[in-house]
C-alpha cells in the first residue's frame, strides 16, 4: 500500500475518522486502533512477515524489562546481546546472507553466478532494515540507563509499528516517541491542517518531481553505452534530486500523516543541497540514520580507543561503509559510504601554523555558496553513481565514460520542460529554509485566497503531471 495510492488515501481517511470519533480522552482504543491499523497496513505488503514483526517486538520487549529487573551486569549483558543478536541475524538473514556466501564462493568457484549456484534467495522484509534498528536501540538505550522500559505491551507494540513511519523511517527512538503513546491525544485542527499541508507537499515532491526524474535516470542507466558523456552526467545529477525528493517526500507524508493523529515525528531532512561540506550533508541528509549510527556504532568505537586523528578515521570508515551497507546487500554501497568517508576525514585534517588552525572544513565553511554547492555535489553525485549502478563495474564504466568526454549524441532531456520543477522546488525550500517544510504556517504570511491558489496548484500539478507510479526507493531497504 504505497503512499501515493488511492489506496492508502482510503485506509488513512477510515482510520483518521474512527481513530477521532473514539474520542480525545480513550487512548487505549485509539492505541489499539493504531495497532490494528499498522499490522494491516504492513500485512497487505506481505502477510507473512507480520509474525517477523511481532517477534521482534516481543523479545525486545522482554529482554528490556529483564535487563531492567535485574543487577547482575552479566544477566543484563546476556539480555542486551539477546536483543542485539536477534535483530542482526534477522538483517544477516533475509538481507546479507546470499551476500556474503556469494562473495565468500566465488573465491573458489569462477561461475558463482550460473544457476546451479544458487544458494540463498528470500524476499526481504520490507521495511526491515528501519524497525529492527528502531527496537533494537530501544534495548540499547535502556541497557545504558537513558530510559526506563515501558511495562506497557500495547504501547510498545504501537511503538515498533506505528505505520507512518513503519517501512521508510524516520527512525525513531523510544525516549521521543514512546512517551506520546502514553499520553491522551487531543484533536488540533490546526495541527491537522499542517499535517495536510506536509502530505501534499511530501507528495508533490514524490510524484511530480521524483517520479519524473526517475524516466530519464532509468532511461540512461539502463544503457549507458548508448548516451554520451553529457547524457551520463546529467543522469547521475537528476539521480541525487530523483532519490532526495523520492525519500524526502516519504518522511513529509509519514511526517505529516503523524501530526493528523497527535503525533510528531523527527525530522530527516533540512535542505541538504545547502551542505558547506560533506560531513554538514550528513547533518542534514537522512538524519535520523546518521544519529541512529553515531550513538551506537562511531561513538562507542571512538570511547573505547584512543581519541586520535587515526582511530577517529578508523571509526569513520568503519561508520561510513556500514551505512552504506545498510542501503543493500552490494558493494555499490559499500563504495558509496567509502567515498564519503575519504572527504569527511580529509575535511576533519587540522594543520596548526603559529595560532592558527586551519583545515579544509575550516575553508568551506568560510568559503562562498557557489564553492560549497560546486564541491559537496561533485562528491555527492560522483559517490550517487555508484549508489545507482547494478554492480561496482557499471559504476566504473559509467564514470569512465563520463571523464572520456564523449560525445553525447543521444543526448536529450527526455522528461522535458518537467524539468523545472527541480528549480522551483529549490527555490521554495531554500527560501523557507528555517521551517520544516514549506506550506507551514501559510496564514501567517498569506490570505485565504492566496492559500487555495497554492493547494489547488499543487493538486493540478500532482493529478496532471505525476510521472508513472514508482514505489518509493528505500523501501527496498
Amino acid at each position: 500500500m504505497l503512499f501515493n495510492s488511492f489506496d492508502f488515501g482510503l485506509f488513512l481517511i477510515t482510520i483518521y475518522l474512527i481513530y477521532w470519533a473514539l474520542g480525545n480522552k480513550n487512548r487505549v482504543y485509539q492505541n489499539a486502533l493504531l495497532l490494528a491499523g499498522s499490522y494491516f497496513f504492513y500485512g497487505i505488503w506481505d502477510w507473512r512477515f507480520l509474525g517477523l514483526l511481532l517477534a521482534s517486538s516481543l523479545i525486545d520487549y522482554g529482554a528490556a524489562l529483564q535487563i531492567q529487573s535485574t543487577s547482575s551486569k552479566i544477566t543484563k549483558k546476556t539480555f542486551l546481546w539477546l536483543s542485539i543478536t536477534w535483530n542482526l541475524g534477522v538483517l544477516f538473514v533475509f538481507k546479507y546472507y546470499g551476500f556474503f556466501v556469494d562473495n565468500f564462493t566465488s573465491l573458489f568457484y569462477d561461475d558463482i553466478y550460473s544457476n546451479q549456484y544458487i544458494f540463498w534467495n528470500v524476499i526481504i522484509p520490507v521495511g526491515l532494515s528501519f524497525y529492527t534498528f528502531q527496537t533494537m536501540s530501544y534495548t540499547i538505550d535502556v541497557y545504558r540507563e537513558r530510559i526506563k522500559p515501558t511495562k506497557n505491551l500495547l504501547e510498545f507494540l504501537c511503538f515498533v509499528s506505528f505505520f507512518p513511519q513503519l517501512v521508510a523511517g524516520p527512525i525513531e527512538r523510544a525516549r521521543s516517541l514512546l512517551p506520546q503513546f502514553k499520553k491522551d491525544r487531543v484533536f488540533d485542527l490546526e495541527q491537522s491542517k499542517d499535517g495536510l499541508r506536509q502530505i501534499l507537499w511530501g507528495l508533490f515532491k514524490k510524484m511530480v518531481v521524483a517520479d519524473n526524474v526517475a524516466i530519464a535516470v532509468n532511461a540512461i542507466y539502463a544503457s549507458p553505452d548508448d548516451f554520451g558523456s553529457l547524457s551520463l552526467l546529467y543522469a547521475s545529477t537528476l539521480f541525487f534530486f530523483q532519490i532526495y525528493c523520492d525519500f524526502s517526500g516519504y518522511s513529509d507524508v509519514a511526517i505529516g500523516t503523524a501530526k493528523l493523529f497527535g503525533f510528531k515525528l523527527s525530522k530527516n531532512f533540512d535542505v541538504p543541497y545547502l551542505a558547506k561540506t560533506v560531513a554538514d550533508y550528513w547533518q542534514r541528509w537522512h538524519i535520523t540514520l546518521t544519529k541512529w549510527f553515531t550513538d551506537y556504532v562511531y561513538g562507542p568505537i571512538v570511547k573505547n580507543t584512543s581519541r586520535s586523528y587515526a582511530m577517529k578515521s578508523v571509526a569513520l570508515f568503519i561508520t561510513m561503509m556500514l551505512i552504506g551497507l545498510w542501503h543493500g546487500a552490494n558493494w555499490t554501497f559499500v563504495m558509496f559510504g567509502f567515498i564519503q568517508a575519504v572527504f569527511i576525514a580529509l575535511e576533519r585534517i587540522r594543520v596548526t601554523i603559529g595560532k592558527r588552525s586551519y583545515s579544509l572544513a575550516i575553508g568551506l565553511n568560510n568559503a562562498p555558496f557557489l564553492v560549497n554547492l560546486i564541491y559537496t555535489s561533485f562528491i555527492i553525485i560522483f559517490s550517487g553513481i555508484f549508489f545507482r549502478a547494478a554492480d561496482i563495474q557499471s559504476g566504473f564504466h559509467i564514470i569512465e565514460r563520463i571523464w572520456s568526454f564523449i560525445p553525447s549524441d543521444n543526448f536529450s532531456l527526455i522528461i522535458g520542460a518537467k524539468i523545472l520543477v527541480i528549480p522551483i522546488l529549490m527555490i521554495a525550500e531554500i527560501m523557507t529554509r528555517l521551517k520544516p517544510f514549506p506550506l507551514l504556517k501559510l496564514q501567517r504570511h498569506l490570505n485565504k485566497p492566496v492559500r487555495w491558489v497554492i493547494y489547488y496548484t499543487l493538486i493540478f500539478l500532482i493529478i496532471q503531471y505525476a510521472g508513472p507510479k514508482e514505489q518509493f526507493i528505500y523501501f527496498q531497504f
